[in-house]
C-alpha cells in the first residue's frame, strides 16, 4: 500500500503498518537478549573447573563458528527468507543453553557456544535487512536509525532485566532456573519472528541487469552481488570498515565484564549487579544513537577518545565507581555501533543487503577472534583490569582515524 493511502496512527501520524512492524521488531530484539544465563555464564564455566585460558578458548570457538556461518547465513537470507533465519536462530541458541545446564562440562559448553553463535549468525544481517527493506516499502526508511537505536536499547534493557532477575533467581534455584528461563525466552522470541512481515515480490526472485530479468536469484549470484557492491561502492566500503572497527573490541570485552567484577571482589550472587551497571550505559547508548547519527566524524572521534580513557580508568580502579566509568564508555561504544550500522544500510543499494551486512559481521567476528586470542594468551601474565585498559588503545586509534578523515562518513 503506498504511503499516501496507508492507515495512519491517529496520535503520531505514523502509518499503522510502520508502528506494527516496529513493535514486533522491538519485541524480537528484547526477547533475543532476555537471557538470564548471560551475566553468570562465564562464572558457570569457572564453577565447573575452567580457567581463564579455557574460557577464552570457548570464546574463540564462538568466533570461529561466526566466521564459518556468518556470510553463508546472509546469502541464505537474501536467497530464501530473512524471516526464516529469525525464526530458527533463537531455537538453536535455546538448545545450547539447555546443554550448559543439563550436561555441564567443557564439551557441552563448547557445543552450546557453537549453537549460540550459529543462532546469532542466522539473525545477524537478516534482521537489519528485513527491517530496512520493510520500512522502505512503507515509505519510512528514514526511521531505520530510530528503530535500530531503540532495538539496541530494547536488547540491552532486556539484558539489564535479565541481569537483575538473575541474582534472586540464582539464589533461589541456581543455574537450572536461569537455564530454563533462558530457553523459554528463546522459544517465545522465535514465535514473535513468525509474525514478522516479509514481502518478496516476484521481481525479487531474479537478478536484474540492464533492465532485463537475468538469472534466478541463487546463493552464488547473491554472494557475487554482495562482494561486487563492497568492491565497487566506496561508501559501502567505508561504512563496512567503520562497523567492523567500532564493534569488535567492546563486543569481545563485554564477555569478560563478569570476570572483572569477580576480580574486584564481587561475590557470585552480586556479579549481576556489577554487570547491570555497565548494561545501563549500553541501553542509554542505543536510545541516544538517533541524535549521534548527525554528528560529524570529528565529534564522534572525540567521543570515542573519551570513552577509551574512561574504559582504561574504570577498569584499573578496582571498585564499583570504576564500573560506572565502564558504563559511560560502553554507552559511547553502543552509540557508535548503531550509527555505523545505519550508515552501512544507507550505503547499500543492491539486493544483497543481508549478504553485505553479514560480510561486516564476518569482519567483526574475525577481529573479535583476535581480541579473544590476545586476551586469553595475556591472561596468564596480566589481571583483567590492565587487560581492559590495554584494549582501550584501539579506540584511540579509531578516534584518530576519524579525526583525520581516514574513515569517512560513507553515506
Amino acid at each position: 500500500m503506498p504511503l499516501s493511502r496507508a492507515r495512519v496512527h491517529p496520535r503520531t501520524s505514523v502509518p499503522v503498518g510502520v508502528r506494527r512492524l516496529e513493535r514486533r521488531l522491538l519485541a524480537y530484539a528484547g526477547l533475543d537478549d532476555l537471557i538470564l544465563l548471560y551475566p553468570v555464564y562465564a562464572v558457570l564455566f569457572t564453577d565447573h573447573g575452567l580457567n581463564t585460558a579455557e574460557i577464552s578458548s570457548l570464546f574463540i570457538i564462538t568466533s570461529l563458528t561466526g566466521l564459518l556461518v556468518e556470510v553463508p547465513s546472509g546469502v541464505w537470507a537474501d536467497t530464501v527468507s530473512r524471516r526464516r533465519m529469525l525464526v530458527v536462530g533463537p531455537l538453536l541458541s535455546s538448545v545450547g543453553f539447555a546443554l550448559w545446564v543439563l550436561l555441564p562440562g567443557y564439551g557441552s559448553f563448547a557445543l552450546g557456544m557453537v549453537l549460540w553463535a550459529g543462532g546469532g549468525a542466522l539473525r545477524s544481517g537478516s534482521m537489519e535487512a528485513l527491517a530496512y527493506e520493510e520500512l522502505e516499502r512503507l515509505g519510512a526508511a528514514h526511521r531505520y536509525v530510530r528503530l535500530m537505536g531503540r532495538a539496541a536499547a530494547a536488547s540491552t534493557t532486556a539484558t539489564a532485566l535479565a541481569t537483575a532477575a538473575a541474582a534472586p533467581l540464582f539464589a533461589w534455584s541456581g543455574y537450572s532456573a536461569l537455564g530454563a528461563a533462558s530457553v523459554l525466552a528463546c522459544v517465545v522470541c522465535s514465535s514473535v519472528a513468525l509474525t514478522l512481515p516479509e514481502h518478496r515480490s516476484d521481481a525479487d526472485a531474479v537478478r536484474v541487469e540492464g533492465g532485463r530479468a537475468a538469472e534466478p536469484r541463487s546463493a552464488l549470484s547473491m554472494l557475487r552481488g554482495g562482494l561486487s557492491e563492497v568492491r565497487a561502492g566506496r561508501g559501502v566500503r567505508y561504512a563496512l570498515l567503520m562497523s567492523v572497527l567500532l564493534t569488535s573490541v567492546w563486543g569481545a570485552l563485554e564477555e569478560y565484564v563478569p570476570l572483572l567484577a569477580a576480580e574486584v571482589g564481587a561475590a557470585t550472587r552480586d556479579i549481576p549487579w556489577f554487570v547491570l551497571v555497565v548494561w545501563i550505559g549500553v541501553t542509554l547508548g542505543g536510545l541516544l544513537s538517533e541524535r549521534a547519527e548527525r554528528l560529524p566524524n570529528r565529534a564522534l572521534g572525540g567521543l570515542l577518545a573519551l570513552a577509551a580513557v574512561l574504559l582504561a580508568v574504570g577498569a584499573l580502579t578496582g571498585s564499583l565507581w570504576g564500573f560506572i566509568a565502564l558504563a559511560i564508555a560502553f554507552l559511547v561504544f553502543q552509540l557508535a555501533d548503531v550509527v555505523a550500522d545505519a550508515r552501512l544500510q544507507g550505503a547499500i543499494t543492491g539486493p544483497s543487503r543481508a549478504t553485505v551486512t553479514s560480510l561486516a559481521g564476518w569482519g567483526t567476528s574475525l577481529t573479535t577472534l583476535v581480541v579473544y586470542g590476545v586476551y586469553g594468551t595475556a591472561s596468564g601474565q596480566m589481571a583483567h583490569g590492565p587487560l581492559f585498559a590495554f584494549f582501550a588503545v584501539p579506540y584511540l586509534a579509531v578516534s584518530a582515524m576519524l579525526a583525520r578523515g581516514v574513515v569517512r562518513r560513507g553515506v
